[in-house]
């Protein structure tokens, strides 16, 4: 079947539905449903700094082409791009010299904050001294504290991530299986539940598309020409959901489309619920957090 809005041949069919689209029509599409998400959420608004985080993979570089384009039309917002290098051995390398080329050509401001230099050991070397631990758990710790605490010390005002309709899915399914609805509560375009100044408001634009989406938009804009998987994924348990909702996907069509739908539509119960839960400040490090102790402290200790 041809484009359906040009009838020219098509590049993709878009996912749980019989429309065709070609090349051009896709990028447009993709675009208008990125900026739709955006002012529906008031994900961002006039003189923002955003912050995008920026992995140097085909999301994050997608993001940052598009926020980019948006606030060179726009010219109400400034965007930034922040990598963070966990020093992981024959992946992070390649991913920063991506990012660096990218943001050299588009003229965009990069920060490169590693494990490093801010926790005094790479991924690779807490992994071989702890070879017990997750190394993705690891990570996930680290790497949010590092995020939100490089952000807040770049004066950002929104940290936007490139989080997809296939990553949402996984984590809905996961906080549920773990009955973490507390973390839940904290999920959606935009997240937190708070107000709280020593958190930066994380907001996801690609929230409603999927992977096949993005991957295939960064594939037509020359974003990417490979893709680059981390090589600690297959250790996480975020690796079988991945698989399982797949697989689910397969069998029964619109499978993540349902799932994050029906999430959509209790998420403002849920914020309700946990709305208001006091923060204060970890008695180790400073940083904000729900209890004596921060996990980052915590899992330092853990793993020194």
């Amino acid at each position: 079947m041809p484009c359906k809005f040009c009838k020219t041949n098509p590049v993709i069919n878009l996912p749980n539905s019989e429309i065709n689209l070609c090349k051009s029509c896709f990028i447009k599409y993709f675009e208008k449903k990125a900026i739709k998400t955006i002012k529906q959420y008031k994900l961002i608004e006039k003189n923002d700094h955003v912050m995008v985080a920026c992995s140097g993979g085909k999301d994050s570089l997608s993001l940052l082409y598009v926020l980019n384009k948006l606030s060179l039309k726009e010219r109400k917002i400034k965007v930034t791009a922040l990598l963070i290098d966990e020093g992981i051995k024959g992946y992070r390398d390649d991913s920063i010299k991506d990012a660096k080329k990218f943001c050299k050509e588009h003229k965009i401001k990069l920060h490169i904050a590693s494990y490093k230099k801010e926790l005094g050991k790479t991924l690779d070397q807490m992994k071989s001294q702890n070879p017990n631990k997750i190394a993705c758990s690891m990570c996930g710790v680290f790497r949010r504290s590092l995020l939100n605490k490089s952000s807040r010390e770049l004066k950002a005002t929104k940290l936007a991530t490139g989080h997809n309709l296939d990553d949402e899915a996984q984590s809905i399914l996961m906080n549920q299986l773990r009955n973490n609805i507390a973390l839940s509560s904290r999920m959606g375009p935009r997240t937190g539940t708070g107000k709280d100044p020593r958190f930066i408001p994380r907001i996801k634009p690609f929230y409603f598309l999927t992977e096949k989406e993005v991957a295939t938009y960064a594939f037509l804009k020359g974003l990417i020409s490979k893709f680059n998987e981390c090589t600690y994924n297959e250790d996480s348990y975020r690796f079988e959901i991945r698989d399982l909702l797949n697989n689910l996907e397969q069998k029964y069509p619109g499978t993540k489309h349902s799932l994050v739908a029906s999430f959509i539509e209790i998420l403002p119960t849920l914020k309700k619920s946990f709305k208001g839960k006091s923060i204060g400040i970890c008695k180790t490090c400073g940083e904000p957090t729900s209890s004596n102790i921060c996990k980052v402290c915590n899992l330092t200790k853990e793993i020194n």
